[in-house]
């Protein structure tokens, strides 16, 4: 399927306006966070779209804004969500694709976005006794190094 085959598809179910294509091969789609199940579960069934490289987010201040990166033969295909720091909730998309789980747990460790109905909510990559409450990929994240101790050196 070629970029204007599915672009005209994504029409279907989303805005032509929440629809961009920047460049050859790469198509970006907004979609507010209460559609961004069912825009994946259509992408999915009807663009053959079901492959999640990966999901990147960013701290823009008043709100957070992530992109889930879906990778086929033919192109890309980006879907921007943003989500309010005030209330930073997210439905997950592991019903739909399975495997999001992974980058669903890093969003919810790094950001502190609580991620909605994900089937496994441990940390990922953080240490077990990582204070609660700290998010390294939030701009307001402060970390104090704790002083090096280094066994059998001088005291």
């Amino acid at each position: 399927m070629n970029d204007e085959q599915k672009i005209e598809k994504l029409k279907t179910f989303a805005p032509p306006e929440a629809i961009a294509h920047p460049a050859p091969r790469r198509i970006f789609v907004t979609v507010e966070p209460s559609g961004l199940v069912a825009l994946t579960a259509r992408m999915k069934a009807e663009l053959d779209t079901w492959f999640l490289s990966t999901i990147s987010g960013v701290d823009k201040g008043e709100f957070f804004e992530l992109l889930y990166h879906y990778g086929d033969t033919s192109g890309s295909v980006h879907v921007r969500t943003k989500i309010p720091r005030s209330d930073p909730r997210l439905p997950s998309i592991c019903g739909v694709i399975p495997g999001a789980v992974l980058y669903e747990r890093e969003i919810q460790e790094m950001f502190g976005i609580t991620v909605e109905n994900i089937p496994d909510p441990r940390p990922l990559l953080t240490s077990d006794d990582w204070p609660a409450g700290n998010f390294p990929l939030r701009k307001d994240w402060k970390f104090d190094r704790p002083a090096e101790v280094i066994p059998g050196g001088k005291k």
